[in-house]
């Protein structure tokens, strides 16, 4: 069985760099309060900027819990993640579907930003509504990723 990639695009007024780095380093600021995982509320989301890396968000007290893992740190161009988050939302290291975002340049200090979240065939039997959730849940956080690039345009 094989599951549609899911893709989700905003168009932000911020060169790529720029547009890379509040995506990359400021997760925490523009995901939705209450879609995490943790017990708590998250009080900040981290990507380590490295192949390797971690991503996982961390609460007011300190806790982390694990979302995945960094595949490839190309800014500004690229960022690859490893969604190890299986059919149940539960962290398992050995789980894994991609989340790629591309920054494109399109002139004029404006970037298309592109989400695809890809192999959801890899939840397994609930693949179809996983996706449906997850597909379901990527427009309204890239529109949130999309308010704060703006915010951060009219800053500048």
């Amino acid at each position: 069985m094989s599951i549609a990639p899911i893709v989700q695009s905003v168009t932000v007024s911020l060169p790529p760099q720029r547009a890379f780095d509040i995506f990359a380093t400021r997760m925490g600021r523009w995901w939705k309060p209450g879609m995490t995982i943790g017990a708590q509320p998250h009080a900040d989301i981290v990507i380590e900027p490295a192949p390797g890396g971690r991503w996982f968000e961390r609460d007011a007290d300190g806790a982390e819990t694990e979302w995945g893992k960094v595949i490839a740190w190309d800014p500004p161009e690229r960022l690859l993640l490893a969604w190890q988050l299986d059919a149940t939302f539960s962290y398992d290291p050995d789980f894994e579907t991609e989340v790629e975002v591309r920054f494109e340049d399109l002139g004029n200090g404006t970037t298309r930003v592109t989400l695809e979240h890809r192999n959801l065939e890899r939840f397994g039997p609930t693949a179809q509504k996983v996706a449906e959730s997850l597909g379901s849940g990527w427009p309204g956080l890239m529109q949130l990723y999309a308010d704060l690039a703006r915010s951060e345009e009219k800053a500048q």
